[in-house]
């Protein structure tokens, strides 16, 4: 990561951005408590985040370095992993803000601090496309407002506006051990729990806002014979607005959500791009005969609703899974 040119800020207002001809202002909400995510109980084996001091024993020696290892510098319990999130949008946020021209401001519902965000239009006000990361385990109980669901119902009445929500996976459902600890071999990934439940807010504006769609699991990709991740399968005919112009991939995490479609309505919601499942390790969504999962989806205009929907997962935004040039395409499409 290059060396920012200013200096960091912390605890200031954000500062509205002008609208300019051709510059889409992109705003990111995370879903989460900070308070109530760094304060699990870190004896609860569910449901929370790693400490720092899990993804060191697990990752080693990739953050051997004293800027993540010396507790003087980065914090080594669960803090510290969600630090690593903030970390790894930065090249994302300076991305968009080069192809904008306007910074890309990151709201949490409630932050370090203690002070909350709702969404309101102190957030949509000077926002024309909306990530919404939906990263928020179900136990914090981050339950979306009324009022929060009418406003962004007002944003998504603008013509030149976009939501993207990304609601995480949902690993561990089923009251069955046996499901759990089939899933959790499936995905193979040490630091995530048999039972990581996410995103009870972003559900709530989907149901809010009938979004027919519903997050499940934490599926493997396959990946080729270079370890990398397996091309999408993509609908080219459906791409209308071009998203997907010059994106042969995503990158690789090792639990990705399957959004599934809840309505029989073949024009409400396109699924764009499908991912290939690892079928090497079982999963009860391959033994059903599922060989890949809906990664990019979209909602055209209708109604009342002006604006486009889209639904795409939160690591895909974030560099500590890696970033190519399909994926930076993808990230261009998005917010030019």
């Amino acid at each position: 990561m290059s060396q920012a040119k200013t200096a960091r800020t912390y605890n200031q207002r954000h500062i509205p951005r002008p609208y300019t001809p051709g510059g889409r202002r992109v705003s990111i909400y995370v879903s989460w408590s900070y308070p109530a995510e760094a304060g699990r109980n870190t004896a609860e084996l569910d449901n929370r985040f790693s400490t720092m001091t899990e993804v060191r024993r697990v990752a080693w020696p990739a953050y051997e370095d004293p800027k993540w290892s010396d507790p003087y510098r980065f914090q080594q319990g669960i803090a510290g992993s969600l630090e690593l999130f903030f970390w790894a949008w930065v090249p994302f946020q300076d991305f968009v803000a080069e192809v904008t021209g306007h910074p890309v401001p990151v709201y949490q519902r409630i932050d370090q601090a203690g002070f909350p965000t709702p969404l309101d239009e102190r957030v949509l006000g000077d926002t024309d496309i909306l990530f919404v990361f939906g990263l928020d385990h179900m136990v914090t109980e981050q339950k979306a407002q009324p009022g929060e669901i009418e406003a962004l119902r007002a944003f998504l009445t603008r013509e030149d506006a976009c939501l993207v929500l990304g609601p995480h996976h949902d690993v561990g459902a089923s009251d069955d051990l046996s499901v759990r600890e089939m899933e959790y071999r499936h995905h193979g990934d040490p630091l995530v729990p048999r039972q990581q439940r996410f995103a009870t807010y972003v559900r709530d504006l989907m149901k809010g806002l009938g979004v027919p769609v519903i997050n499940h699991y934490g599926l493997r990709p396959a990946t080729g014979e270079d370890n990398r991740i397996a091309p999408l399968s993509t609908v080219r005919d459906l791409d209308e607005k071009g998203w997907l112009r010059g994106v042969a991939n995503f990158n690789f995490h090792m639990h990705l959500p399957h959004y599934a479609v809840t309505t029989e309505e073949p024009k409400a919601i396109h699924v764009l791009a499908r991912q290939p499942i690892d079928t090497s390790r079982p999963h009860p969504f391959t033994e059903e005969g599922n060989t890949e999962f809906n990664m990019f989806l979209w909602m055209p205009p209708s109604g009342d609703r002006a604006a486009d929907i889209l639904l795409a997962d939160s690591t895909i935004f974030s560099t500590l899974f890696g970033a190519d040039e399909s994926l930076r395409n993808f990230w261009r499409n998005l917010v030019s």
